[in-house]
């Protein structure tokens, strides 16, 4: 035998070593899908800040999440170590940059409390049965079975358990992978699905059989999201398996349409009707999510609810930069406002009628962040939801394939191949991790601004850069009311004890 051969043999010796180890290991997607090669991946990964500083990007520049975003989430949620390194390398002084007011007297963490629970009681304005107080100001969004992989589902649902936080199932139904004991929040989409009879009807009996079996600890009616507002969707009949069919309650193989809206009420009274229908028939919170367009609604809605004492528990505000769902181009990034903007202009219409203290409201929309969640809470939320910076947690690259169906590392996708790459019971702690290591920075940001929550930053304390280099508060910014008072004597209290 020739050198040469040998050297050939060992090479084609460890390489099997290599793509077998890859194949059999369970903590890594791409190594499981794509064995050997997809080191190419992580040594991309490793030497990407020498390689960017000459030939692609810097660590701010890329979209919907940049390099810095993306570390971030990553070693948060695989526990490594989240700090950087030299400095900021962003320009600090850029029109709309958020800026953070410390106090020279920060606040010391005494609490002993294992979570970071919302300042309201869900479900307190409607005075329903099974009201309840979220343990986590930090949720898991809205993202169905069929859009994601049943193990994707299925690692977010266990994460929500070790996080103690809420796990929204998205419109698709509540499937056999949110049922492992992550406690609910059943989204109602324009489909319908689990909530409708064999004609495409809503049927209170279906979605009495729905949450029956699982622990749903409120009910979200969704009228738009910010990544398609204004419009359904199809799921083509080759996607309808077995299993989706039987989740959303269509038949096997056959096309699915959902509408551009409800087709149970068409306007403000009659969207009200509706949810009050459901919350007194289940007991439950019930609540509505949309992104933010023509205002008018807003105002008949916060109108009529301060009239008649009647309508949503809670309403999460998706802003257009939300983009779990896959859309055309144009409604992705011409339809519908900011979050900021959106949020602003709906919470000030209820402020103006004094509901602000006794509606949870909540946020969404590139909001899985310290300072963009900080934001937020200074705008006036109550809680935020997290959607694709939690994909980001369990695996997800930003290969911005999610409308084709070939995720590369199993989150977004239906092939029982890639599927098969994410283990969730490895990506479920993972999960948790960013859950709880987002609110643990919130925290931190909160102790540094002088208060011990987030729901009791001041509005004094967050301010935004404006188009000449000067900087004005965050609610003069986005021209909101004071938002002092913004809850009620008994929240303050129970924020006083945690």
């Amino acid at each position: 035998m020739g050198f040469g051969t040998l050297i050939i043999l060992i090479v084609a010796g460890l390489l099997l070593l290599v793509g077998t180890h890859d194949l059999l290991q369970k903590r890594h997607a791409i190594l499981r899908n794509f064995p050997i090669i997809g080191h190419l991946r992580y040594l991309l990964e490793k030497l990407g800040p020498e390689l960017r500083q000459y030939i692609v990007a810097d660590n701010d520049e890329e979209r919907p999440f940049n390099r810095d975003q993306r570390r971030w989430v990553y070693a948060t949620a695989k526990k490594e170590n989240p700090y950087f390194g030299f400095g900021t390398d962003n320009d600090v002084d850029l029109p709309g940059k958020v800026v953070i007011k410390h106090s020279a007297f920060p606040a010391q963490n005494n609490s002993t409390e294992p979570f970071l629970p919302s300042a309201k009681v869900l479900g307190a304005w409607g005075n329903r049965q099974k009201a309840f107080r979220p343990n986590s100001i930090v949720n898991i969004s809205g993202m169905s079975f069929g859009s994601l992989s049943g193990r994707a589902i299925e690692a977010l649902n266990k994460g929500s358990i070790l996080a103690g936080c809420l796990h929204n199932t998205g419109e698709g139904g509540i499937s056999t992978h949110h049922r492992h004991g992550g406690e609910l929040v059943y989204q109602i989409g324009t489909g319908l699905f689990g909530s409708r009879d064999s004609e495409g009807n809503f049927s209170m009996n279906a979605l009495q059989a729905t949450i029956k079996e699982s622990p749903v600890k409120a009910i979200e009616i969704k009228l738009s999201q910010g990544a398609k507002p204004g419009i359904g969707g199809v799921l083509p009949a080759k996607k309808v398996t077995a299993e989706i069919a039987n989740t959303r309650g269509v038949p096997k193989g056959v096309m699915v349409k959902s509408p551009p809206k409800h087709t149970s009420f068409s306007d403000v009274e009659g969207l009200i009707n509706f949810v009050e229908m459901i919350a007194t028939e289940t007991g439950l919170p019930v609540g509505i999510k949309a992104a933010v367009g023509q205002i008018d609604f807003w105002v008949d809605l916060a109108n009529q609810m301060h009239v008649t004492r009647r309508g949503p528990d809670f309403i999460s505000i998706d802003g257009a930069e939300g983009g779990t769902g896959a859309a055309p181009l144009v409604f992705s990034d011409s339809v519908a406002y900011p979050f900021r903007i959106g949020f602003a202009k709906v919470y000030d219409i209820f402020y103006r009628q004094g509901l602000h203290r006794e509606i949870t409201f909540i946020g969404a929309g590139k909001l899985g962040y310290p300072d963009t969640a900080l934001a937020a809470f200074a705008l006036g939320c109550d809680m935020v939801n997290v959607g694709r910076e939690a994909m980001l947690a369990i695996g997800c690259i930003q290969a911005q394939r999610c409308h084709t169906g070939q995720c590369p590392t199993g989150v977004a996708t239906q092939s029982p191949w890639l599927a098969r790459g994410l283990n969730p019971n490895d990506k479920s702690v993972r999960a948790a991790n960013y859950v709880m290591g987002l609110r643990q920075e919130i925290q931190r940001l909160c102790q540094a601004v002088g208060v011990g929550h987030p729901s009791l930053v001041p509005e004094s304390a967050v301010e935004i850069i404006d188009s000449i280099g000067s900087t004005v508060s965050i609610l003069e910014h986005y021209g909101l009311s004071s938002s002092q008072k913004r809850l009620e004597e008994h929240d303050i209290n129970f924020l006083n004890t945690l």
